[in-house]
């Protein structure tokens, strides 16, 4: 197996245990949202000791299939057996009583109290109605020794990382004795390092006899952990199949319902002769002798930026964007100055969609065309009133461009699919058709049906001149969309390269700060 393969990283050390009886059996499970059928007749049974990998397009169906597995939401129809006896839950509550855990994106923890008081919240030991301190101590640090995690028990949960976090709620799964632990989408907010070390406790646990129900977009991790793979579309099951016997394309076309050879459109490079339409000279200059950041950009480029964790990409986005005061320089658009404010810049033609769409881009309770509209609603009124007539117009312009699946302009951006939300954010950003639009993580939550729309949309924006920056995490993605690379390293741009035959690794040393090695192989000492 080669080091940094998806099964090295999810720690594949640990053996399988072989899949024993069914724990769940779940028949014609039916569910609708607002009109919008989003389960239809699905069967899927989940055995104990294994890792069931449930997998679709964002909207598939996926994460509401593992909500009603753990009582989070009431099916509209079909039955739900758990260890041979047919259950009817109102609420998680209901589900933990049965022994079915649910650790959701969103994570449900208190944040004021402590590891332990978390790990144990709902069933503390004691009598007649008093806690037992010290018991309650004693049982958490059990739990967490179970584990092998290393977290202390006295620590408030609002100190912690969004991994101990992630690791807090495993543990309340563990000391409630589930038999099966839903997991959605538990790697989105984790390192590589955390995502190793989560495969290694999914494997133990599995090990142990607990089965795991694991919904995911990411299909290196799907393939190096499940021993049973379920595919949804558009709310209907594709197929179950054994994780053995896929491999990413056969799960990317029965995703799909299409075979998909190629991800990435074709590059399509701009004229030589393209003007510079952004320019930035000299931005945040830290240190004496510190030449700060700049960087051109050509009308119909995609730029690419790359870079570890803490590179400084996200920081080199907000700076342009003029969201972080850079203390020296100054970005100019078309040979003119964007001025020293967000709302200078968007009006300049400088937009950015951040990284992170639910506490950065959206207003998640609100309404599609609300979200859309908000930056733009000078230009949307007339008189001094918002004209609701332009608003809706120009929402159902882009939700028609953008193929936003919704029943309404007017649903609450939270009942949409991760992947429809980002689509909704880029419709924020692309309403007053900027010139420069700066991306930050675009397809960060996203299925593979999502990225593919969002890459055609990407590259058929810089072909109609608008120039684009792509800041991602994922290399993959910056060779795959860029013209050309600028790679970070400690806040630093270290090299610009022209992605011809570029590859992962050059990349990557730069990144590191390691000269790539010669044809004779090895790398300097």
């Amino acid at each position: 197996m080669e080091p940094g393969s998806a099964q090295a990283v999810l720690g594949s050390d640990l053996q399988r245990s072989e899949p024993s009886e069914p724990v769940v059996v779940a028949t014609g499970i039916e569910k609708s949202f607002g009109g919008v059928k989003v389960l239809q007749g699905i069967d899927i049974m989940i055995k104990a000791g294994s890792i069931h990998a449930l997998i679709g397009e964002n909207g598939a169906g996926k994460s509401t299939l593992g909500r009603i597995l753990a009582g989070a939401v009431r099916a509209d129809g079909g039955t739900l057996k758990v260890s041979g006896h047919e259950v009817q839950y109102h609420s998680p509550r209901d589900a933990i009583r049965t022994g079915v855990a649910l650790i959701a994106q969103e994570l449900e923890l208190v944040p004021g109290l402590t590891v332990a008081e978390n790990i144990m919240l709902g069933h503390e030991p004691g009598t007649g109605g008093m806690i037992s301190r010290s018991k309650l101590r004693a049982q958490a640090i059990e739990v967490i020794e179970r584990a092998a995690f290393d977290l202390l028990p006295d620590t408030p949960v609002c100190e912690l990382r969004v991994a101990e976090r992630q690791q807090v709620e495993i543990l309340r799964a563990i000391a409630r004795e589930a038999k099966v632990i839903v997991m959605d989408e538990p790697t989105t907010a984790l390192t590589v390092a955390e995502v190793e070390k989560l495969g290694e406790l999914v494997r133990s646990l599995a090990h142990g006899g607990t089965a795991i129900v694991y919904v995911s977009h990411n299909l290196k991790e799907v393939l190096a952990l499940a021993d049973t793979i379920t595919v949804l579309r558009s709310g209907a099951l594709v197929k179950t199949t054994e994780g053995a016997g896929e491999t990413e394309s056969s799960l990317v076309e029965a995703i799909l319902g299409r075979p998909t050879d190629v991800v990435y459109p074709a590059l399509v490079r701009p004229p030589e002769d393209a003007p510079v339409i952004l320019s930035a000279r000299e931005l945040g200059r830290r240190v004496q002798g510190d030449s700060g950041l700049s960087l051109e950009l050509r009308r119909g480029e995609i730029l690419g930026v790359a870079g570890l964790l803490g590179s400084g990409r996200s920081r080199l986005a907000r700076l342009l964007f003029q969201d972080q005061d850079p203390g020296s320089g100054e970005v100019l658009i078309g040979g003119d100055p964007v001025g020293s404010s967000p709302r200078k810049a968007y009006d300049a033609g400088l937009v950015l969609l951040p990284e992170d769409r639910r506490g950065q881009g959206l207003l998640m309770g609100r309404s599609i065309v609300e979200n859309v509209t908000l930056p733009h609603l000078r230009q949307l009124s007339r008189g001094g009133f918002v004209s609701t007539k332009q608003c809706s117009t120009a929402t159902a312009r882009l939700i028609n461009q953008l193929n936003v699946v919704t029943a309404s302009p007017r649903a609450a951006v939270e009942s949409l699919s991760g992947g429809n939300q980002q689509k909704v954010l880029f419709g924020k950003c692309l309403l007053r058709h900027p010139k420069v639009l700066i991306l930050d993580e675009p397809t960060r939550g996203v299925d593979i049906g999502a990225k593919v729309s969002i890459y055609a949309l990407i590259q058929k924006l810089a072909q109609e001149g608008m120039g684009v920056i792509v800041m991602s995490s994922d290399i993959e993605e910056v060779l795959g969309l860029a013209h050309r690379v600028l790679v970070m390293r400690n806040g630093e741009i270290v090299a610009d390269l022209a992605n011809d035959d570029l590859d992962a690794s050059t990349v990557m040393h730069a990144a590191f700060g390691v000269d790539v090695p010669s044809d004779e192989g090895g790398l300097p000492a």
